[in-house]
């Protein structure tokens, strides 16, 4: 693979990076080691501008090429790389010398992997500088929890720095090594989650007659709610409501006063998505009634979908060509989520997996960043500037 020669000379130290990270594993906003770290070294390796605070602990460095600063912004030349740096709440397994020393923390999606790859791409572009115009890389918060892309974009990152297009990867463990995947348009489905708090009226076990049981009526709802995907939207449609958590009851011979339960719900197209609100809302309004209990329905609108710009992903996967002859622009489409998408609804651009080869999947305690791939994600970063502002 023709990995950028300077940056296949960084990979040891993009090793030692990745694995300092990963020792030191931080959730959501609440990043004061991690960010500084980053800040740390994007000082030492030469960038123009480093602005540190955005969405508290997120960052965006700015590299300006041979023309770049206020002139690249007045033409639109600039170009956003996203990197986002956040952990999970998982205790780790793998028993690496560079394990989590963070208890119940770990970069278990591999973070801490694509902060490294986007430190690598800012020591060539700070050295080289091999372009006209700027490029403004993304150093996010709270990517698992909190939307903390939503945050940067809604406090300016976009105008501030005039951004043009922006770009993210994500690795891919079990995807073939070095080889990239994405399609155009809906790639990654919205997120919503709904809280269903169900009261009835509790008692002795033993005399149901003299209470209202709030665990028939929990049990009915989760029947009930399968069905909106199986037969309120058609077979070619994509709509996934899963039931992630049900809790009544402290004893074997209590019935409880409460229960509740917690939805995940993932979709692509805006109508199913308000058509799964809406079914949700009627199915437990109905439930409740047939079993004469009080239901609360708590909907939290999430991520939006992530929708790749058709012109973005044919211009970014001729870059991947030049770094990996491995680029399937065809990929299916995921019900996982991701908070990249709301800086696709602020900028046009693309996202794009990176196979790592074979690996505990992510989220999973024994997962490890394959820190051989770093390099081609670093060179592909690179190569995109250098092609979307080339001299002259």
């Amino acid at each position: 693979m023709p990995v950028l020669n300077r940056i296949a000379a960084l990979a040891p130290e993009m090793t030692e990076w990745r694995r300092t990270l990963h020792r030191m594993p931080e959730l959501e906003f609440n990043l004061p080691k991690t960010s500084a770290f980053v800040a740390a070294k994007l000082r030492e390796l030469g960038v123009d501008e480093l602005h540190e605070g955005i969405a508290r602990s997120g960052m965006v460095a700015l590299i300006h090429g041979r023309k770049g600063g206020e002139e690249a912004v007045n033409r639109g030349k600039v170009i956003g790389l996203r990197a986002d740096m956040d952990a999970l709440p998982i205790t780790e397994i793998t028993g690496a010398d560079y394990a989590s020393e963070h208890e119940g923390k770990m970069h278990a999606c591999g973070h801490d992997g694509h902060t490294t790859m986007l430190l690598g791409a800012a020591a060539y572009l700070a050295e080289t500088r091999n372009f006209e115009g700027t490029v403004a890389l993304i150093f996010q918060p709270a990517e698992e929890d909190g939307g903390g892309a939503g945050v940067m974009v809604q406090e300016g990152i976009m105008e501030r720095f005039g951004i043009r297009e922006v770009y993210a990867i994500h690795n891919a463990p079990g995807m073939p090594f070095g080889e990239f995947v994405t399609r155009a348009g809906p790639y990654m489905a919205a997120v919503d989650t709904v809280w269903i708090d169900v009261t009835g009226r509790g008692g002795h076990g033993a005399m149901p007659q003299d209470c209202i049981d709030p665990v028939p009526a929990l049990a009915a709802m989760v029947g009930a709610l399968q069905t909106i995907a199986s037969r309120n939207i058609s077979s070619n449609d994509a709509l996934v409501i899963t039931v992630t958590q049900i809790h009544a009851g402290t004893a074997t011979n209590i019935i409880p006063e409460t229960g509740m339960l917690c939805l995940t719900v993932r979709s692509f197209d805006p109508e199913i998505r308000d058509l799964a609100e809406r079914r949700i809302r009627e199915i437990v309004a109905g439930q409740a009634a047939a079993f004469n209990v009080e239901a609360v329905v708590r909907y939290e609108r999430l991520y939006p979908p992530t929708v790749n710009d058709a012109d973005a992903v044919a211009f970014a996967a001729e870059v991947a060509r030049e770094v990996s002859g491995a680029v399937d622009t065809e990929g299916a489409r995921e019900m996982g989520a991701e908070d990249f998408s709301y800086m696709l609804e602020a900028r046009p651009g693309a996202y794009f997996f990176l196979g790592t080869g074979p690996g505990a999947g992510l989220h999973h305690p024994a997962f490890d960043f394959n820190d051989e791939v770093a390099p081609i994600g670093a060179s592909f970063f690179a190569r995109l500037v250098e092609r979307a502002l080339p001299i002259g």
